[in-house]
């Protein structure tokens, strides 16, 4: 069960992530999640929005050099500890975490993390196995 994270290339000057929002807000596309890496000269905006198709088809319309990637969201409880929990159950179980984000929702007690592992199904498998829940993206504007 994974989730679509668009990421998107955007030039690392100033203004050019203000000009990407603005264009998401302009089509009325909410973001649900949002992760930025740098370089001097560009970034790699990763997010998990409301309608990941039709970002993707808008965005590069607009000329953005944009993907879909499977990642896995899960749940998990918020409290100390719970993400190394996580972490040492991929890491036990042979698979690789390439890259990771939070986000917020009002559940409380609660809190989301994106991953982003070599192998989807067996990290699921591992997870499942340990009670942890994933979350579809279906289920992602249910949060809110």
């Amino acid at each position: 069960m994974t989730v679509k994270q668009i990421s998107v290339f955007v030039e690392n000057k100033p203004g050019k992530l203000a000009e990407l929002t603005e264009y998401l807000q302009q089509h009325k596309i909410d973001m649900r999640a949002l992760s930025i890496a740098e370089t001097q000269d560009f970034g790699i905006v990763r997010m998990i929005v409301d309608d990941a198709y039709q970002t993707s088809c808008i965005l590069k319309e607009a000329g953005y050099v944009a993907s879909i990637t499977p990642v896995l969201a899960v749940e998990m409880p918020d409290e100390p500890g719970s993400l190394f929990q996580i972490l040492k159950m991929l890491g036990d179980g042979g698979v690789n975490l390439e890259y990771m984000y939070a986000f917020l929702t009002p559940k409380e007690a609660t809190a989301y993390m994106v991953l982003r592992v070599a192998d989807n199904e067996k990290a699921m498998d591992i997870l499942s196995k340990k009670g942890i829940r994933a979350v579809c993206q279906d289920a992602i504007a249910d949060l809110w």
